[in-house]
């Protein structure tokens, strides 16, 4: 098998992605600016069924540009949940306030009761994380930041199209963000939204959205080329040169990686924040229209996995708990998660790793992010003994067999 069975590279670019790509990527002239933007803004704010859609050149700067537009003080504590991705605490250390973490529960999703436990005279906001796809517990948490006066925001990145007892994620709190990066559940490469339906936060944002302009043409470059080259060079020569291809192609800055060295160690690379630029606007309004479909799939696929793994080896969280989610990974635990990751990779089988430390990725310097071992055990137990499994629309019937096959029948130490 030279094409690996992957979970995060460009996984949901099907054929007419690849090739809308090419054709842009020789028309630079709408790389920068363009109609698609408010476009595609009002299309999300429409499906959310809010008054303002934001949009930015990453889910972390769609996040930063809410705490900036907050009106909060130098280190004020933001409410952060552990098992998350440096993504979520760099924004704040950005922005000059003070990431608590919060513990999580079983179903990776932030434990209310641990989050009354870490709240201060200094907490102002709390961000919910939906793990996975997974709804976290809007009404508990809800009730709570009522309860203490804090901001509610919501982390969508893992859960657009994701509902909590029949409502829309995204619409439970004062302002949330999404990420339509190269492994999210719809992609443009790079790309993000803040949205609210508070006119005042709105008008703030968008303010913000025009003070910070756009990215280099280069950085724009790297996004446009990155579906054509790892779709028809990349991927179909992985396990021969391919993944040698990719490592060059990031080295010399042709394509960009999904975090920066800087961002493992809380600094701030230089192309966030910034505006979503035209070409990546087309790309996700492209993915926009294929969610339904695209969510979907990712249901059916879960059911399959959760079908062939059960009365295994492996513990899954109980889907039936679990209405509304839309598995953008499907996790699953093991006491030697890590062990079969590397195993898995060295096949071809290019299984998930997120999150194999608290605050991902692995290589990410935990103290820079004013995280302390200990605080949040669960988490920490969690990134110890989980990993996930791909659903995204590549991903076959006869590929879960075969990632099945690989689990019930790998020889561990």
């Amino acid at each position: 098998m030279i094409r690996p069975i992957s979970i995060s590279l460009s996984p949901n670019t099907e054929p007419d992605d690849t090739f809308a790509a090419l054709r842009l990527y020789i028309q630079p002239w709408r790389w920068k600016r363009g109609n698609a933007i408010e476009n595609f803004q009002m299309e999300f704010a429409s499906y959310l069924g809010v008054s303002h859609a934001i949009s930015f050149n990453s889910g972390r700067s769609a996040f930063l540009a809410l705490l900036e537009s907050l009106d909060l003080k130098k280190e004020d504590e933001i409410l952060i949940q552990a098992f998350t991705c440096n993504a979520v605490s760099n924004p704040v250390l950005w922005a000059g306030l003070k990431p608590v973490y919060v513990d999580c529960e079983q179903d990776y999703n932030m434990s209310p009761v641990d989050l009354v436990r870490k709240i201060t005279p200094r907490s102002r906001v709390v961000v919910v994380q939906h793990t996975f796809g997974s709804p976290a517990n809007m009404e508990r948490i809800q009730e709570i930041c009522i309860k203490y006066n804090l901001t509610l925001l919501e982390d969508c990145a893992h859960a657009l199209g994701a509902s909590y007892k029949g409502k829309k994620i995204g619409t439970f709190g004062k302002a949330s963000f999404f990420s339509f990066s190269r492994d999210k559940v719809i992609s443009s490469v790079y790309g993000g939204m803040a949205t609210t339906s508070d006119s005042m936060l709105a008008k703030k944002l968008k303010i913000y959205q025009k003070d910070i302009g756009y990215p280099s043409l280069l950085w724009i470059k790297q996004q446009v080329l990155h579906p054509w080259l790892m779709n028809l060079l990349i991927l179909p020569t992985y396990r021969i040169f391919g993944k040698y291809i990719l490592i060059v192609a990031q080295w010399i800055h042709m394509l960009s990686k999904a975090v920066h060295k800087k961002e493992k160690r809380g600094s701030q690379p230089g192309y966030f924040p910034k505006a979503l630029p035209n070409v990546l606007a087309i790309l996700g309004s492209r993915q926009f229209k294929k969610l339904e479909r695209f969510n979907n799939h990712r249901r059916e696929i879960a059911g399959k996995y959760k079908e062939l793994l059960a009365h295994t080896q492996y513990q899954m969280v109980d889907t039936k708990e679990q209405e509304g989610n839309i598995f953008l990974r499907f996790p699953v635990r093991h006491s030697k998660a890590h062990e079969i990751i590397k195993k898995a990779w060295k096949k071809n089988f290019l299984l998930g790793d997120w999150y194999t430390t608290v605050i991902a990725p692995h290589d990410t310097h935990i103290e820079k992010m004013g995280y302390t071992w200990g605080s949040c055990p669960q988490a920490e137990e969690l990134a110890r003994t989980t990993f996930n499994l791909p659903t995204h629309i590549r991903i076959s019937q006869k590929e879960v067999e075969k990632i099945v096959q690989f689990l019930t029948s790998v020889k561990l130490s």
